[in-house]
C-alpha cells in the first residue's frame, strides 16, 4: 500500500502527484489501441485489467505508461491489479490481498492516478460491509501463472451453473453471496459444492466419528489412532456409450462438406469414429474413407488423410493428458484440415448433473466435458500451435497450411456479385462477347483485372486485343462502368473486414497469403501496408459505441428498432463495413448459431444475437425457435430454446430484414403493406409474441391465408362494416401520400433539368 497515505481513514483522499512530466505521457489514442489489442488481461468496454505479475507481458509503451503512474508514489507496494482506462488518461491500482487464496476476493483499497490533472485519489474499502468482489480470476493473469488452471476450472464450473450470468448483478459481495444461495451452492476453497452434498458429507463424517467412538469403547486397550479415511473409488467411465448411431452425417462432417473441404481425390479419416456412420456415408460420396475407434474399431490402422475428423471425442475423455494426446494424434494424421468438435456450455443449470473433474458424469456413466466456446478455441490453439477457425458452436477447422486457412477466412467475408448487364449494343463487343465472358466473370469475382497466368483464356484475349486492359475497355463500352467500380469497392470492403479481424490473432504477412489474395490486395489498395492501415483504423473505431449506434440507425438495410437493428443472414454483405466487422468480432471466435436466420445488433450494449426462425420463408409470422446471444465484452454466450414455449416471439415485416433482390421480397412487402393498411401493426408492443398477435388478428376480424390477410368468415357484421370503412380510409390516405411524394419528386427533377 502507498506509504505516504496509508491509513485510508476517509472514503477518498486526493493529493497532488509529484514527479510526473506531461511530456512523458503517451497519447490516449495510442494507449487505447494497445489496450484493445492486448493479449494479456481482461478487456472491458473502457478498461483493461491486468494482474501485476502480467505487466512484463504488456506492450513496452503500456509498461512505460504504467511507470509514469507509479510516480504518484515511488513506494507504492503490493497492488494486485492495474486498471488502464481507455477513455481517460487514468490508471488505478487495486488491492486484493487475498487474490490467490480467496476464490472471489474483496477489494480492500484503490489508488487512482489521473495523469491529466496530476492528482491521485485514494479510496478505502476495508471497512465496507459490501465491497466489490472479483470473478474469472484467470483472465487477469497469464497462462503460466501458478494458479491459472485452478482459477480457470472454477470459472468453468460457475459458468456451467449460470452463476456468472448478468455479471453486473454480482459485482459486490452481498449480491454474489445471494447468487450462490439462489443456485443452492457454496464454495470450499476453489471448489463448488451443492448444499445437499455438504450436508451428506457432514453426516458421513458424523457417522464415521460415531463408529470410531464405538470401536474405541468396545476395545479400550486398542491404541487411539484415527481410522483411515474411507476409500472413494473413482467411477468407471464407459466412454463407448457416448457414441451415437446416426441416420445422417454428423454436424461437423456435414459442415465440412458444405464448406467445400472435399474435392475429387480427397481422403477422409475419422479419429474416434464410434459406429462408423460418417465413414460409410463419406465413402458413398465417392471419397476414400477410413477410421479408428479404441472400442468399436481398435484394430483398424490409423492412416494419414487430407481431412481428419475428431468429432465429439475430446469431450468424452476424462483424463486431461489423454485428451491432449488424442488431439495431437489426430493432428499428426492431418494433411490438409482437421475438424475438431466438442460439447460447449450453454446455460443448462436445471439439469442437476454431478460435477466431476472439469466435466460431468452422465446417468449412463459416460464422461462429458463442457467447454466454453472461447475456452475450446484457446485449448486447440495452445495444444496444436495453430489458430483454429470457428464454423459453428463447438466446431472448428484447423488448417495444415496457413495460406489455405487465410483463403478460407477471407472467403467467409466475400460478398456475392452479379456481372453487370449489357446496356449498349457495341458491335465490337457483340462480335467477341463469348471470348470476353471469362474476363467479365473474373473481374466480377475478384474486383480487379487478372495478372499474367491467372486467366486460362489470356492468350486468346491478348491475341485479339493486345492486352487484357484493352479487352476490358470494350466491356466497359457495353456496360455501366459504375457497376464495375461498385464491385471493386465491395471487394475492398470484404478485404478490410478480413484484415481487421486478423489483427485479433496473427495477421499474416503478405507472402503468407494465397497468391490470388495477394494480387487482390495490391490491385485494390496499392500496398499491403495501406490495406492494413485502413483495416486497423476500422478496428480502432469499433471502440467508440456511438459509431455502431450511428451505423445501425442509418443502415440502408435491416429493420430498425429503438435499441437494435435486425437483418436477415443473407443481408450481412449489404451492411456498412463497420457493422460487418462488428458482427465478425462475434463469429470469429464463437461462430454463428447453426441455421441462424436473423442477426440482431444491440445498440445499448455491445452484444450480437443470432436468431433461428426455421419457417422464415414459409410462415408469414414465424416463431423464434432458438437464440444465441454473445456479449462482446467477455464473449459470454447465452443460449435460449423457445421450441416448447407456448408464447414465443414472432416476426413481423419480414421485407424490412432482407434486400430487394431476395427471392421472396415482393411477397413479404405486399403482406406488410396490407397489414399496415388493416391497422394490424399499429400497436407493436402488443404483437411481439404469438398470443398477442393472435388477439390482434381476432380484434381486427382478420386471419391469414399464406402471405395474405383476409376477413374472418365468422366476424360480427357491424364490426366488420366499421373495419372495412377504416381500411378504405387508410388506403386512400396511403395513396394520397404516395401521389404527393411522386409529385414533389417530379417537380424536383424538372427544376434540376431547368438548372442543367
Amino acid at each position: 500500500m502507498a506509504s505516504s497515505n496509508n491509513s485510508f481513514n476517509t472514503p477518498e483522499q486526493v493529493c497532488e502527484i509529484p514527479g510526473i512530466r506531461l511530456s512523458n505521457i503517451p497519447e490516449l489514442s495510442a494507449i487505447a489501441e494497445l489496450c484493445q489489442h492486448s493479449q494479456v488481461g481482461k478487456l472491458l468496454p473502457n478498461t483493461l485489467y491486468v494482474h501485476v505479475s502480467a505487466l512484463p507481458a504488456l506492450e513496452p509503451l503500456l509498461q512505460r505508461y504504467e511507470d509514469c503512474a507509479r510516480c504518484a508514489d515511488p513506494q507504492l507496494q503490493a497492488p494486485t491489479l492495474v486498471k488502464f482506462s481507455t477513455d481517460k488518461l487514468k490508471i488505478s491500482y487495486l488491492f486484493y490481498p487475498d487474490f490467490d487464496i480467496d476464490p472471489h476476493p474483496a477489494l480492500q483499497a484503490s489508488i487512482q492516478v489521473d495523469l491529466q490533472s496530476l492528482k491521485a485519489s485514494y479510496r478505502d474499502y476495508s471497512t465496507s460491509d459490501n465491497p466489490p468482489v472479483l470473478h474469472r480470476k484467470e483472465t487477469f493473469v497469464t497462462p503460466d501463472y501458478p494458479l491459472y488452471e485452478q482459477f480457470a476450472e472454477l470459472t468453468r464450473h460457475e459458468v456451467a451453473l449460470g452463476l456468472l450470468d448478468n455479471s453486473r448483478a454480482i459485482g459486490t459481495r452481498q449480491r454474489w453471496l445471494q447468487r450462490l444461495k439462489d443456485k443452492g451452492v457454496e464454495l470450499q476453497g476453489h471448489r463448488l459444492i451443492r448444499r445437499e452434498q455438504k450436508k451428506a458429507e457432514g453426516e458421513e463424517q458424523k457417522q464415521e466419528k460415531n463408529r470410531t467412538r464405538e470401536r474405541t469403547e468396545q476395545s479400550p486397550s486398542a491404541p487411539s489412532t484415527p481410522p483411515a479415511p474411507p476409500s472413494l473409488d473413482a467411477p468407471r467411465i464407459e466412454r463407448h456409450k457416448a457414441a451415437i448411431a446416426r441416420n445422417n452425417f454428423s454436424r461437423p462432417v456435414r459442415l465440412a462438406l458444405e464448406a467445400g473441404l472435399f474435392s475429387p481425390g480427397t481422403t477422409f479419416f475419422d479419429y474416434g469414429c464410434g459406429h462408423g456412420g460418417d465413414i460409410t456415408r463419406i465413402a458413398q460420396q465417392g471419397y476414400t474413407s477410413a477410421g479408428w475407434d479404441p472400442y468399436y474399431s481398435p484394430d483398424n490402422p490409423r492412416t494419414p488423410a487430407d481431412v481428419v475428423n475428431l468429432g465429439y471425442v475430446i469431450n468424452v475423455i476424462e483424463d486431461p493428458a489423454e485428451r491432449r494426446e488424442a488431439l495431437i494424434n489426430a493432428w499428426e494424421l492431418t494433411r490438409k484440415v482437421l475438424i475438431v468438435a466438442a460439447q460447449v456450455l450453454i446455460n443448462d443449470s436445471s439439469r442437476g448433473q454431478v460435477a466431476y473433474g472439469d466435466g460431468i458424469i452422465t446417468s449412463r456413466n459416460t464422461f462429458q466435458k463442457y467447454y466454453e466456446q472461447e475456452e475450446l478455441k484457446v485449448y486447440i490453439d495452445q495444444v496444436l500451435g495453430v489458430e483454429a477457425i470457428p464454423v459453428a458452436l463447438g466446431i472448428y477447422f484447423v488448417f495444415r497450411e496457413e495460406a489455405e486457412a487465410q483463403v478460407f477466412r477471407q472467403e467467409r467475408f466475400r460478398s456475392r456479385a452479379t456481372t453487370p448487364r449489357v446496356r449498349s449494343q457495341i458491335r465490337r463487343f457483340e462480335d467477341y462477347q463469348e471470348l470476353l465472358a471469362p474476363l467479365m466473370g473474373f473481374v466480377t469475382e475478384r474486383g480487379r483485372l487478372p495478372v499474367k497466368g491467372e486467366l486460362p483464356e489470356e492468350s486468346d484475349l491478348t491475341t485479339e486485343f493486345g492486352t487484357l486492359r484493352r479487352a476490358f475497355q470494350v466491356i466497359l463500352q457495353a456496360t455501366d462502368p459504375q457497376e464495375w467500380e461498385a464491385i471493386a469497392e465491395k471487394r475492398r470492403q470484404d478485404l478490410q473486414v478480413y484484415l481487421a479481424l486478423s489483427q485479433f490473432s496473427h495477421r499474416p504477412k503478405l507472402g503468407e497469403l494465397a497468391p490470388v489474395v495477394q494480387e487482390d490486395i495490391l490491385a485494390l489498395f496499392g500496398t499491403y501496408k495501406q490495406a492494413a492501415a485502413i483495416a486497423d483504423q476500422m478496428l480502432f473505431s469499433l471502440g467508440n459505441p456511438d459509431i455502431i449506434v450511428s451505423r445501425c440507425q442509418n443502415s440502408s438495410v435491416g429493420k430498425k428498432l429503438p435499441n437494435s437493428l435486425l437483418i436477415h443472414i443473407s443481408s450481412v454483405e449489404a451492411l456498412n463495413p463497420m457493422l460487418r466487422l462488428y458482427e465478425g468480432c462475434a463469429n470469429r471466435t464463437i461462430g454463428r448459431l447453426e441455421g441462424a436466420t436473423v442477426i440482431k445488433f444491440h445498440t445499448k450494449t455491445p452484444k450480437i444475437s443470432y436468431l433461428f426462425y426455421p419457417d422464415f420463408d414459409t410462415d408469414p409470422h414465424p416463431a423464434l425457435h432458438t437464440s444465441m446471444q454473445i456479449d462482446l465484452r467477455d464473449l459470454h454466450v447465452s443460449y435460449r430454446d423457445y421450441d416448447t414455449d407456448d408464447d414465443p416471439p414472432v416476426l413481423h415485416q419480414k421485407d424490412a430484414l432482407v434486400t430487394p433482390d431476395y427471392p421472396l421480397y415482393q411477397k413479404f412487402a405486399k403482406l406488410s403493406r396490407q397489414e399496415k393498411d388493416w391497422g394490424l401493426l399499429d400497436d407493436f408492443r402488443t404483437i411481439t409474441h404469438r398470443q398477442g398477435w393472435l388477439r390482434c388478428l381476432e380484434e381486427h376480424c382478420a386471419t391469414l391465408q399464406g402471405h395474405r390477410v383476409v376477413w374472418r368468415k365468422d366476424a360480427d357484421p357491424y364490426r366488420l362494416k366499421l373495419l372495412r370503412s377504416a381500411l378504405r380510409a387508410r388506403q386512400a390516405s396511403s395513396r394520397n401520400a404516395h401521389e404527393s411524394r411522386d409529385s414533389s419528386q417530379a417537380a424536383s427533377e424538372a427544376e434540376s433539368a431547368d438548372v442543367i
